[in-house]
Formats: C-alpha cells, structure tokens, sequence
C-alpha cells in the first residue's frame, strides 16, 4: 500500500521548512518535507562569530503570516529561557548561529519533516505524482504518492567557469569557508572575488587575522562599488506582495533587463558590515603603517591558472577597460547562488511548460506551468526570481509564499492575508 500525501516538500530548507510549519496546523493538508541531509543546516560555512541576518527576526518562518503560531521565533526564545536576554539585546537582526539553531529546533519537532531521506525522482502516473524516496543510511527505496509536489531544494553555488578547474582546499566559493578555512595556513596572499553580504563577512573576517596570520588580503569585485544594501523604509518595499504582483505583471522581456539593475536590492552589503571594515581599515592605519589590503571594484576575473605554486588570475579594469594579472595563494568565490532544475524532475521533463530560456514559468500561486493533462501541481519555492522578483530569495516573503500556496491546495481557507502591504503604488491599475 502507497502511503498518500495531499502535499510533498522536497528540500527542507528554510522556506520548505516554513511551508511546513505553516501546514501543520491545517487539517485538511496531509504533508511530507523530505531531505537527504542528517539534519537542518542553513549554510553552515558562513555561520562566522558575529554574523547577522540582513532582515528583522519577525522573517522568521512564520510570524508575518502568523505571529500567534507555536513555530514563530519568539517561540522559540521562550522555549529556551531566551525572552529576557533578547530584550536585553535590542536588537532587530538576530545572529546567524541563532536563526539556524531557530530552524533546526522547528525541523527537530515537526513530525512532518523527515530528514536522511533523499529523493531520487518525481514522476506523473495515473493523476498523481509518484515521489521515489531513498533511505540514505540503509538505501532502502520506497515510493509514496502526492497530489501536489513543492520543489524547496535551494539554490547552488555559482563558479566561474574559468576557475572551476581550480575548485578544491585552496580555491573554494564561500560557502565553504569555515569548513576549508584550516587550508588558508601558510599563505601569504588571500584574494576574495565578489561583493555580496558574503564576501564583505568573508573579508572582514579575513582582515581582522591578518596581522596574526601575515596575510595580503585582496577583494575583488565586477560590481561598481562595495555598496551597501538599499535600506531605507520605502525602498524595502520592494520585498512586499505588492511589489511582486506589479513585477509579474510586466513582459517577461521587461523583467529580465530589470532585475539586473536592481543589484543593490538583494546583492550588496548592509551598512554595519561597511562600517565594521572600514574601522578595521583605520585603526590598522593608525600612525602611518600599511594595512595589508587591497580594494578593488569594476574588476572582472576572465582566467585563472596555476603559477609557482599558487594561482594568477587575469583580471580586467571594466571601465578602463585594462587588463592586469594577480598572483595569489588562496582564492575564496563569494560568486553567488543560482536556482537550478534537479535531476529528480528528470521523469517530468517532457510535462513542464518551460519559457524560451529553459525556465519554469510560474503563476501568481507559484504554480509551475505543466501540460493540461497534469492535474497535480507542482509549486517552487526561490526558483522564480525572473517572474516573481528581487522578493523570491528574500526570507521576509518566505512565510508569505508559503500561505499563498496553501490557500491554492484549500481554495483560500488556509490563511487570511492583507490586500494591501505597501504605501508605494507601483504601476497604474488597469
């Protein structure tokens, strides 16, 4: 007998894993949220000392749908004794290190949520959705159904393709970084590539152990400046369901030369972490000495290769439009992360509706476009940037994606959610 689910989550990160919360309450949706990972990590290479989320602790899994549910992070406080010491605290931006022991604590007791579990392929048979799952410690298979699948398996790491050749303890993207820090000993040189909330911890991190470790430490990026994250109240609303119903209402010509000018939305640094390298940079200044950095923005990186014992990197000036080489010992890619199309959906390749550039077209619901004779639905979660926004990755419409998703699969009884979520009006009404 095939156990059957109204809904199964594939991946058990964070929005998976709000999605879930969300649920568990709602009688009428029986869930599944697999993963193939021992237990919840959100990024365990970038969980550094002093880390923080870049948006309030209300974008918890939650609250912004449900602050009176069991899984909220206030929860969570009171849950551990926690309460006073954060109200001590006042502060908004919680530690990275906590929002993660926050999630694991949700993944731990949501008895729908089942990790070590990895799934090989989904398929369509007989009007449902056929989930092969595999056990990871003992690789026992079995099959359960669904009525409706939601893909929440993440995002990966962006490389570029002229360093991925170099890819291993000594060149590595950043979000391995605490786990091959051990392999910088020894170096005299450590270049950091991108400008991202990523890269600016990375560097500050590097920086603050240069005077012990004697190392040069270099940060490149092709982006204009090391530009701190658009802020502001009215600006943020740009990460409102208000906004991501104006932008799906746009040609998709029109989004696609959008979203890229919309970098400091979503790719730069908050300000505090500015602040925090530039008072290391001044103290290290103080009576005259050099500090060991190297700032350099408009700068491409089109080679890498091997050289003496280290690594040259070609690198181009985008404005002026000269090239120059740089000779390092160690290479950290703060490049970025990127939606993909898993393997598992394989078996549904010839049943997605895909746009011209091979990209899931998903609807106001984030429904996946399929053919008419699927009647599941198959929903994603962060793998519509290009028809939903800078809004998609963002944890502050996490819990909000989620509801929409469950008032689809129960015709809008899930969840109430306000008409109206910012003081901007985008676009002209029709």
């Amino acid at each position: 007998m095939i156990d059957e689910y109204d809904l199964v989550g594939v991946g058990l990160g964070p929005f998976n894993l709000g999605l879930a919360a969300l649920a568990e309450p709602l009688d009428d949706v029986r869930a599944l949220f697999v993963d193939g990972r021992e237990a919840f990590s959100w990024h365990p290479g970038l969980l550094l000392e002093g880390a923080r989320l870049q948006v309030p602790f209300l974008a918890d899994l939650v609250s912004l749908v449900d602050p009176t549910s069991r899984w909220s992070f206030l929860a969570y406080l009171r849950r551990h004794d926690r309460l006073f010491p954060f109200y001590f605290a006042e502060r908004f931006q919680i530690p990275r290190r906590e929002y993660d022991d926050y999630c694991r604590w949700v993944a731990e007791s949501l008895p729908s949520c089942r990790f070590g579990t990895l799934v090989q392929a989904v398929r369509w048979d007989a009007g449902r959705f056929l989930v092969e799952l595999c056990d990871v410690a003992t690789g026992a298979l079995r099959v359960v159904a669904a009525r409706n699948v939601v893909l929440g398996v993440g995002t990966e790491p962006v490389v570029p393709p002229s360093v991925e050749p170099l890819l291993g303890t000594r060149v590595f993207h950043a979000g391995r970084y605490l786990e091959h820090a051990p392999a910088l000993a020894g170096a005299r040189d450590v270049t950091v590539i991108g400008s991202g909330q990523s890269g600016a911890e990375v560097f500050l991190d590097l920086l603050r152990r240069a005077d012990d470790t004697g190392w040069h430490v270099r940060w490149l990026t092709r982006s204009p400046a090391f530009a701190p994250m658009e802020y502001s109240k009215l600006g943020l609303e740009h990460f409102t369901p208000d906004y991501t119903r104006y932008f799906r209402q746009l040609s998709q010509p029109v989004r696609d030369r959008l979203l890229p000018t919309q970098w400091q939305l979503y790719k730069a640094i908050s300000a505090e972490t500015i602040a925090e390298i530039h008072d290391v940079l001044y103290e290290r200044s103080i009576g005259g000495r050099t500090v060991p950095a190297t700032l350099m923005a408009n700068v491409a990186v089109e080679g890498a290769g091997v050289d003496a014992g280290g690594y040259v990197l070609t690198c181009r000036q985008t404005q002026q439009d000269r090239t120059f080489e740089v000779r390092t010992d160690r290479v950290v890619l703060a490049t970025g992360y990127a939606a993909r199309r898993p393997a598992l959906l394989d078996p549904l390749a010839d049943l997605l509706d895909l746009d011209e550039r091979g990209r899931y077209r998903v609807d106001s619901d984030y429904r996946v476009a399929l053919d008419p004779a699927v009647t599941g639905s198959l929903f994603v979660q962060n793998a519509e940037a290009h028809t939903h926004g800078v809004g998609a990755p963002d944890l502050g419409l996490g819990a909000w994606r989620s509801a929409t998703i469950l008032n689809a699969l129960t015709g809008g009884k899930a969840y109430r959610l306000p008409e109206r979520t910012a003081y901007t009006s985008f676009g002209i009404e029709a």
